[in-house]
């Protein structure tokens, strides 16, 4: 599976659709998700909660919003989800795949489950394309888990490290909120508004084309070829507000045939709770 997408397409999904070794999530969010996702979802999608699944929320000032479960609960997890190591576990959300759904898919990638994919363009546009929609219920039988490894196997950094990076010419720390978070403008979620010192401005949403699915990895490619070509990968560090969107960057740049980069999972809801 070392060549498979990243992404998804909605006709790809039709065609395997009935595949007994198929694993489709919903990974929407918001204080209704759950709610919503029982009006209508994909056939056969099972919902997980960012909170309480992709999560282990604590105080803010450690660990953001959104920090990372602890490996090991992660895997139970994913076995209670019903996914098996072997699975093709597709993704989605309500955010076209700019919100959770890349978060799933990084964590999945993080514990050696390769064989996975975010569908592109999301509930809605899979709506548009009329695939089969389910209201109420609907969950896959447990299974055990079983990772080869015993911690994350993607990139990151903490805090300190960032506090470093920003006083290094030779890092990059990479702010994919949107301009006015960035620059201060506005901030709906966080206590103080702004940016990480020496912060470059790559917002999530220019991933996307004007119909909300991914731009072609040719075009990502270009967008994100200056940052990579004037610095060392291990020296990229990727954030958003809490750990989640910055994974549609890291898919994004997947898909445009990059190597993963850092997440810094804390983001603004860590730092600025810390050195504003």
């Amino acid at each position: 599976m070392q060549n498979q997408s990243p992404i998804i397409e909605v006709d790809e999904l039709i065609k395997i659709s009935e595949n007994p070794n198929l694993r489709i999530f919903d990974v929407r969010t918001g204080p209704v998700a759950k709610e919503e996702y029982l009006k209508k979802h994909l056939k056969n999608s099972v919902f997980v909660d960012l909170n309480s699944d992709l999560a282990e929320i604590d105080n803010p000032k450690n660990g953001g919003r959104h920090p990372l479960p602890k490996f090991e609960n992660f895997v139970k997890t994913l076995g209670k989800l019903g996914i098996d190591k072997d699975f093709h576990v597709v993704i989605y959300d309500d955010k076209n795949g700019a919100n959770a759904a890349a978060r799933l898919w990084w964590m999945l990638r993080a514990v050696g489950h390769t064989n996975v994919q975010v569908l592109n363009g999301g509930l809605q546009f899979a709506e548009n394309q009329n695939y089969p929609l389910s209201s109420g219920e609907y969950s896959y039988s447990e299974t055990e888990y079983i990772s080869e490894f015993n911690d994350w196997q993607l990139p990151q950094v903490w805090i300190d490290d960032v506090k470093k990076t920003i006083q290094d010419s030779d890092a990059v720390i990479v702010d994919v909120r949107e301009s006015p978070r960035y620059n201060g403008i506005t901030e709906p979620i966080d206590l103080a508004a702004g940016h990480i010192p020496n912060a470059q401005n790559f917002p999530f949403i220019d991933n996307l084309d004007e119909n909300g699915l991914f731009k072609s990895p040719e075009a990502l490619r270009n967008i994100y070829s200056e940052l990579f070509e004037n610095y060392d990968k291990s020296k990229i560090a990727f954030h958003c507000g809490s750990g989640v969107t910055a994974c549609h960057s890291l898919l994004a740049l997947h898909y445009a045939g990059f190597e993963i980069p850092n997440l810094y999972v804390g983001s603004w809801s860590e730092w600025s709770r810390n050195e504003v």
